[in-house]
Order: C-alpha cells, then structure tokens, then sequence
C-alpha cells in the first residue's frame, strides 16, 4: 500500500502565534516547523505587505503521537468561524497527488489550483462534493 498521511490543518484568522503558544502550554505541543510570511521567497508578481510578514504561512506540531499543522489566513481571504480546518493529505509524489486531487475535485470545487510549489512539487486545496476541504501535498520536492 503507498503512503498516505492525514494531518488536521487548521486556518486562523492572524492568531496562529498565539494558538503555537496555547497548544504548547495545554499539549505540550513540540513545533516541528515554523514559517512566516515574511520567510517565504519574494514573489514579484505578488509583493506581501507589511502587516502580514510575521503572521503564521505554516507550523507544524507534534502533540504526543498526533500531528497537527496550522497557518494565518490571508488579509482579505474569506474566513469563516467555525468552519476553519481543513484536512492536509500528504502523497509520497506528484502523480499520486494528482490522482487524487482530480478525483476529490469530481462533484467538488477547486479552491486552490495543484501546482508546483518552492516547497512541494504538487500542492493545492479542493472542497469535495460532501463539502470537506483538502489541501493535497507532497512529502517533499522531488
């Protein structure tokens, strides 16, 4: 059987930061990875403002034998209370993410185009037709 692992993902609304530190005291949550907004590589076609280059683009936790990952939604993303997770389905490949992209995307909708990313050689999010948000990525550029 290929590897398949699902991950809690949740989407907050400019607190991840203090989410990091509420899992951390509660849980005692163990950050695998943290990245701002600020950390991520320049995109000319797409200039971040100032007030979101310290705001949470992904953390990863570890909590006992758990994982969860988490981020701060964009300004001006639609953000819904209540309705602000998603499950991140990480593949060992792009063809496998693919596959199953395409088949979540069937009687859903695509929120984010899959695509090669500087981190991930396919990553993107679709609603499927139940109303269930997946981002779908890849273990690591290949």
């Amino acid at each position: 059987m290929m590897s398949i692992k699902l991950t809690p993902y949740l989407v907050l609304e400019g607190n991840a930061t203090d989410a990091i530190a509420l899992y951390q005291e509660v849980f005692g949550a163990e950050v695998l990875m943290r990245q701002a907004f600020g950390d991520l590589p320049p995109n000319p076609e797409f200039p971040l403002p100032d007030s979101v280059l310290d705001k949470i683009a992904h953390a990863h936790l570890k909590i006992g034998e758990s994982e969860l990952m988490l981020y701060d939604t964009f300004p001006g993303s639609p953000y819904t209370r209540g309705n602000n997770m998603t499950v991140c389905v990480t593949l060992p490949n792009a063809e496998r993410a693919t596959q199953v992209f395409e088949k979540l995307a069937d009687g859903g909708h695509i929120v984010q185009p899959l695509q090669a990313t500087f981190f991930s050689p396919a990553f993107g999010t679709v609603t499927d037709a139940f109303g269930i948000t997946f981002t779908v990525t890849t273990e690591a550029a290949q």
